[in-house]
């Protein structure tokens, strides 16, 4: 289990990018990173409206929606995008947008995300495209984020309404659990043919902490682990969630064998008690998404049924 994940393991991340697209890579992101939660706007908040602004992922497009910004380009995805954008340019797969198309919107920004910063950034600066990537590692980095580009292109208001929703959804979810026994939690997150475990430090490790349940999986500094089912049985959780993203369908049906023909999942508390939940992927993203008040009341239903 303390084998950090390799190239391997990477590449599988590649799959899973947050809420993307159905076929969507995730990469690593880099402490050298500029990322549009920590880049400060400037004397004067800028309005949307002089700027040609291309967000390249579906989580920063939803979130430019909800406050009201426009867009000249946005990413080509499976995922329904906000009818506000259905005059701007595609601009191809989060992972891998084409860049010659960004450059040809002549865009005075590109939005990206950090889980995708490793990658992507020198792609972006050998076409001599300046890029920022946004923070949503956990909702309070989304909250961040929310803040510091709503005071960027004027929308102030609008962002402190935003961030206001999720802080009282999180106090809503910690008195809803307050004084309760905190269950122990073991996060796999699939990809087609493989799965990792999540770390209190993946985003969903994140709102499985604020609503209160303890991951099974302590001390670590990454997102994502190598599973070793003889260890994880060694913790013995009291719930299973299963992430399924890239093809989750087929990530779900994986999981299914995975459980019936590997018989040391029987032995597991979690799956004796029927306590092993596949979580909806238009909720639980690999990155922050504007779902995640939706995520904390789903998340409070299966640690404390």
């Amino acid at each position: 289990m303390k084998k950090r994940w390799g190239l391997w393991l990477g590449a599988l991340l590649l799959v899973a990018a947050a809420g993307c697209s159905a076929s969507a890579k995730e990469g690593v992101s880099s402490p050298s990173a500029k990322t549009a939660s920590s880049a400060q706007a400037g004397p004067s908040a800028q309005t949307a409206e002089t700027h040609r602004i291309v967000a390249t992922t579906v989580a920063v497009t939803q979130m430019m929606d909800a406050l009201g910004i426009e867009l000249v380009g946005v990413p080509t995805s499976a995922k329904t995008l906000p009818a506000r954008y259905d005059g701007a340019t595609r601009v191809g797969n989060p992972m891998s947008p084409d860049l010659e198309i960004v450059k040809s919107l002549k865009p005075t920004e590109v939005l990206s995300v950090t889980t995708l910063q490793y990658d992507l950034e020198p792609k972006f600066e050998s076409a001599g495209i300046e890029a920022e990537f946004v923070d949503l590692t956990s909702l309070a980095s989304m909250q961040e984020a929310i803040s510091t580009i709503g005071g960027k292109y004027g929308k102030e208001d609008e962002a402190k309404a935003l961030v206001a929703k999720y802080d009282d959804k999180i106090a809503e979810v910690q008195a809803a659990v307050a004084g309760k026994e905190q269950p122990k939690v073991l996060i796999l997150m699939g990809v087609p043919g493989s799965y990792l475990v999540a770390t209190e430090h993946s985003y969903i490790g994140d709102l499985v902490k604020m609503a209160g349940g303890v991951n099974v999986v302590q001390g670590e500094t990454v997102e994502y682990l190598a599973s070793n089912s003889e260890y994880l049985h060694q913790s013995n959780p009291d719930v299973i969630l299963r992430a399924a993203h890239g093809m989750p369908e087929e990530v779900v049906k994986m999981f299914d064998e995975e459980f019936k023909e590997n018989d040391i999942w029987k032995h597991f508390n979690a799956v004796k008690n029927g306590r092993v939940y596949d979580l909806e992927e238009a909720l639980f993203g690999t990155t922050g998404n504007l779902a995640a008040d939706e995520a904390l009341d789903a998340l409070v239903g299966m640690l404390y049924p």
